[in-house]
């Protein structure tokens, strides 16, 4: 018993290796594909990230015509995001993600060729349609395939590629970009082709009418409602689902903070000077922290208030994002982001595992499209208002304004989860 804590180290380094482990056991086959899959396309994602500095550094476009575009972006991903979430119940998973991927391929390739501004706005709208049409179909397909008590971990864990895949990326693109942009276009298509190959070759159909999986057993009765069996929805019974509608409005404010980091911060970085690799430094912050973090922290609030952390994270990422008014050099932009990162660790985990307990088992495609759909509507409405403001008020009332609505936000948590 002494010796397995002497020093201390030896025991803390064997805790660490046992947590580590369970963050990953247990998890099926199934998962891991569609992990690896999820990891190849956020390696390449290299468009949005970088689309506003392409158009204002590049091509010497406004901020407002940026924000113009990253909206017709948005305004494709409001459309695809409930269609692939019907399509996803209807049609399947799998063949939902397959022609998002290759439609995305073709679409951010052709957008790379483009040089007329009507062009260029039109493509980046096909794009976001294809890109935000895969997101209902694979939250409906984990939530298929892993049980509910891992469902939590496996978002974690699903967030951590994303985070993973886009800490590599926009540091490299952030270098690549330095010597042309069209090799980011061809090289976002290329990985989104090989994600492609992954779902073809490795990912069979689970959706519950053809593939039982742990979604059909009772233990999931008590999040949906109906796990007992097939129950007609439609995407009235979402509209009509009071709670539900309310996280996704509560999710729509926080997204509409997020999205900031992806138009406005570049712009606003631009606009005092910063290259495009300072930019990409400072992003990958986020992503790097993710992937540090995200797992212990996933273990330390997995069985905490969802309540409490919801109105934390809430409050992290306003007023991280808030901090950004502070910042004159490139630390002082990552301590921004270090702070909203934190918040966006909490909250991505606790949204997903009581959006999920939400959702009926049949009906899971459709609520996921209209969750994806408060994302789509941010990256819609949020490149609007942020060059708005930034045009006509200056970058430092943007980033009050998201500290007051990351406020509201928290409010709304605090009220709708007490009662």
């Amino acid at each position: 018993m002494f010796a397995s804590t002497s020093g201390g180290r030896p025991g803390a380094a064997g805790r660490l290796r046992r947590a580590a482990v369970r963050s990953v056991s247990g998890l099926p086959r199934q998962f891991w594909w569609l992990w690896t899959s999820t990891l190849i396309n956020r390696l390449g994602s290299f468009v949005a990230t970088f689309l506003a500095l392409y158009l204002t550094v590049e091509r010497g476009y406004s901020a407002s015509y940026a924000g113009l575009v990253g909206a017709l972006y948005g305004l494709g991903g409001v459309v695809s995001s409930v269609g692939g979430g019907v399509l996803a119940d209807r049609l399947g998973r799998r063949p939902t993600l397959l022609i998002s991927q290759l439609s995305t391929a073709a679409s951010v390739a052709l957008l790379g060729f483009m040089t007329d501004p009507v062009a260029i706005a039109a493509v980046a709208c096909l794009v976001g349609m294809a890109s935000n049409a895969s997101r209902p179909a694979v939250q409906a397909m984990m939530a298929d395939i892993v049980a509910p008590e891992d469902r939590v971990r496996a978002f974690s864990l699903n967030y951590w590629a994303i985070n993973l895949g886009f800490a590599v990326s926009s540091t490299a693109a952030g270098l690549i970009a330095q010597h042309g942009y069209l090799a980011l276009f061809l090289g976002e298509a290329a990985l989104v082709l090989a994600c492609a190959v992954v779902v073809f070759v490795k990912l069979p159909e689970s959706r519950p009418q053809e593939a039982g999986g742990p979604g059909d057993a009772p233990a999931d009765a008590a999040g949906g409602g109906n796990g007992g069996g097939p129950e007609r929805v439609s995407m009235l019974t979402v509209l009509r689902d009071g709670r539900f509608m309310t996280v996704v409005g509560l999710n729509l404010l926080l997204a509409l903070i997020f999205q900031q980091a992806y138009v406005s911060m570049p712009v606003a970085m631009g606009r005092d000077g910063f290259s495009s690799a300072d930019f990409g430094a400072v992003i990958a912050v986020n992503g790097v922290l993710i992937v540090l973090l995200q797992i212990p922290v996933t273990r330390f609030i997995e069985h905490r208030s969802p309540a409490l952390l919801l109105i934390g994270s809430a409050l992290l990422a306003g007023y991280g994002f808030g901090l950004t008014a502070l910042a004159g050099s490139v630390a002082l932009y990552a301590v921004a982001v270090a702070v909203w990162t934190l918040g966006e660790i909490i909250n991505s985990p606790t949204q997903m595992g009581l959006v999920v307990r939400l959702s009926p088992v049949h009906g899971r495609g459709r609520y996921q499209g209209m969750y994806a759909l408060s994302w789509s509507v941010a990256s819609l409405t949020a490149p609007l208002l942020g060059g708005t403001v930034i045009d006509h008020y200056g970058a430092n009332a943007l980033w009050a304004g998201c500290a007051a609505v990351g406020t509201v936000a928290a409010v709304g948590y605090g009220v709708l989860l007490r009662r």
